[in-house]
């Protein structure tokens, strides 16, 4: 019999991929893609998905959205290093929220929580974070801050007539990305790329594809495995100026060789979010100290609980996920 699977954030890169590989490779699911925003509709309707859009924040729209359906999985969010709060609230706690209700509400049996790892960071090298590892005593935006909060409120819920679960995948990187590379490749193109610190820092990435790996591995985990987060990578840390430059050379581009104090790029980082706070509060200044922040410092995942609860195995690596990511990029320009 097939069932009804929810994607959100069906427009953005990581629900877009998850809905049309699940629409393809699924077949006893029907998924259901949603976003606010339409102009992917058609490209996902082709893909074998159903669209709607809608606002998650509308409860209406949420019992619509969720009729009839056996999973969701919440790839939604607002992501950015930047911004006003409340708008982080709305967008990931209260969508989040209103979203849970309507899925316990209409008898949803599975719901998974796409989460961060960012909820880690706070300036430190830090190596083999594992799930149970204590959290900074404050989050490092407000990005990090609602999805911890979101995340809590989706586990908490778990065995009340509900099954949750939540991914906290490090560095999506893929075919699609609107994120990370494109971030890079904007730096470099306005001449603002710089290696900052030594550039020895090592760190993890994700292939988009080991994401819908281990959410189709929620999917067929046993019940005991829902009720916890999952840290999932590509489980092998790389040199992250060694795998830009990778980036960069198979896109035909000179990799920066010049190199930035840790603190000179932190107190810019520093002063142009403060000049962004007071004359431009609701547009992303071009350096923030997170942005700054994750591109020396050390950070590495412990996947092994995925490994071992969920059967997760990484079926792409670091370097397959740029090349995916390079010959997309090729297609867009």
């Amino acid at each position: 019999m097939t069932q009804n699977m929810v994607i959100t954030g069906a427009a953005g890169f990581l629900g877009g991929r998850v809905a049309k590989h699940f629409a393809a490779n699924l077949p006893e699911y029907n998924v259901l893609a949603t976003s606010r925003r339409t102009h992917r509709a058609e490209e996902l309707m082709a893909a074998g998905c159903h669209f709607l859009a809608g606002d998650l924040t509308d409860a209406v729209f949420c019992d619509q959205l969720t009729h009839n359906a056996a999973a969701v999985v919440h790839c939604a969010a607002l992501s950015a290093p930047f911004g006003a709060y409340e708008a982080f609230h709305q967008a990931n706690i209260v969508a989040t929220e209103t979203l849970l209700k309507a899925s316990l509400k209409n008898g949803v049996q599975r719901f998974i929580f796409i989460s961060t790892p960012s909820i880690y960071f706070d300036f430190t090298d830090r190596f083999g974070v594992k799930e149970s590892d204590p959290l900074p005593a404050k989050m490092v935006n407000a990005y990090a801050k609602t999805k911890l909060k979101a995340e809590q409120i989706v586990l908490e819920m778990n065995g009340k007539g509900i099954e949750t679960i939540a991914l906290r995948p490090r560095a999506i990187i893929g075919a699609e990305d609107t994120v990370i590379l494109p971030r890079v490749l904007e730096a470099y193109h306005k001449g603002r790329l710089k290696i900052i610190g030594d550039g020895e820092n090592i760190c993890d990435l994700t292939s988009a594809r080991n994401v819908i790996e281990a959410i189709a591995c929620c999917l067929r985990a046993d019940a005991e495995a829902y009720g916890e987060a999952y840290n999932i990578t590509d489980g092998q840390p790389q040199n992250f100026w060694e795998a830009l430059k990778y980036a960069l050379t198979q896109l035909g581009l000179q990799p920066p060789s010049r190199k930035i104090p840790k603190g000179v790029a932190l107190f810019a980082g520093s002063l142009l979010e403060n000049i962004a706070k007071t004359f431009h509060p609701h547009k992303e200044p071009t350096l923030t100290r997170y942005g700054v922040g994750i591109l020396f410092v050390n950070l590495t995942l412990d996947i092994s609980k995925a490994q071992e609860r969920l059967q997760y195995q990484p079926v792409m690596n670091t370097f397959e996920g740029i090349d995916e990511y390079v010959a997309w990029h090729k297609t867009q320009t």
